[in-house]
């Protein structure tokens, strides 16, 4: 029997072992993900133009010494005052009291989510507790300013004078309640990626659920806890509503909770809305708290990426 003519294969046609086709659906996906993060580069950039040429022409007026060094912040007055000391100091104020209550109690949500609760009961209060981050913020607000900030009156025993309506801490304490899912969430995240391997290697040691959590699963998924801990700290630094409506948009340079105080993103919602001529100092103002609002925050996500590296647990 005459066996059947071989056909020749085209030389162009034979690729090597090893090398696929390429696949045009995963490149135009790549290709979609990289406009993204272009798209969020070419934001920030945009953000920064339209900033800088009024950040100019104030500073060009009022010098950085005046600006950064005076403890007066009276923009809108007649002679005004450009020291921002009282808004940098609010801003930093009213996030400590805010970090004071996400921290702790998101941490431990987080712990008792990842490390003691069934499957089904993290699946019921995980839902539950992410809702807190749905709320609209001006609802936080007047959470503060008609519930909390009263109740902190009624219950103030630590000094004869009692805190103001308006005061920092209230508005503090709600922002903390705000952020709190954030942390929690992230943090339960981070924890639950921890391999399995490394619990059953501490229980098999003779450790009890409580130090495997804090001394296996926390150091293991730390990475994960301080991002969560800096997107917190970003967000309230960046909290308007809740300072605007509840913390009294009095410029003072205090660190009494009791007194109201302004934060930084709490004037610029006051004055952007208000009837400020443009072009004046006293309008670019705005743009030169928001320029050092944008830089604390940049400050703040440098030294948080500089530790996450640093802490970083890669498994395998």
């Amino acid at each position: 029997m005459q066996a059947a003519p071989s056909r020749a294969i085209p030389r162009e046609s034979v690729r090597p072992l090893g090398i696929a086709r390429p696949r045009w659906g995963e490149r135009a996906i790549v290709a979609s993900l990289f406009l993204c993060g272009l798209l969020s580069i070419a934001t920030t950039l945009a953000i920064v133009l339209s900033l800088l040429r009024p950040v100019l022409d104030f500073f060009s007026e009022v010098s950085l010494g005046e600006f950064f060094g005076g403890r007066d912040w009276a923009p809108l007055f007649n002679p005004p005052s450009f020291g921002v000391q009282p808004l940098l100091l609010a801003t930093f104020t009213t996030t400590m009291w805010a970090l004071l209550i996400c921290i702790p109690f998101g941490l431990g949500s987080a712990i008792y989510l990842s490390e003691y609760a069934t499957p089904r009961v993290r699946k019921t209060l995980k839902p539950i507790l992410e809702i807190l981050a749905g709320i609209p913020t001006v609802v936080y607000g007047f959470f503060a300013l008609t519930f909390v900030s009263p109740l902190l009156q009624d219950v103030w025993f630590f000094s004869d004078k009692k805190p103001d309506l308006f005061n920092a801490l209230g508005p503090g304490l709600v922002m903390g309640i705000m952020i709190l899912p954030t942390v929690a969430s992230l943090s339960e995240d981070a924890m639950s990626a921890v391999p399995q391997g490394l619990r059953a290697g501490a229980y098999a040691l003779g450790s009890t659920k409580l130090q495997v959590s804090t001394r296996v699963v926390v150091p293991a998924a730390i990475s994960g806890i301080v991002a969560s801990f800096v997107l917190a700290v970003s967000r309230a630094v960046g909290e308007t509503m809740i300072m605007l409506i509840a913390a009294g948009n009095n410029p003072n340079f205090t660190l009494d909770p009791r007194e109201g105080v302004q934060t930084m993103t709490a004037f610029i919602g006051a004055t952007g809305i208000g009837d400020v001529p443009q072009g004046t100092t006293g309008y670019l103002t705005i743009f030169a708290v928001g320029a050092s609002l944008f830089a604390m925050t940049l400050v703040i996500n440098l030294i948080a990426i500089r530790l996450v590296r640093r802490f970083r647990e890669v498994y395998e």
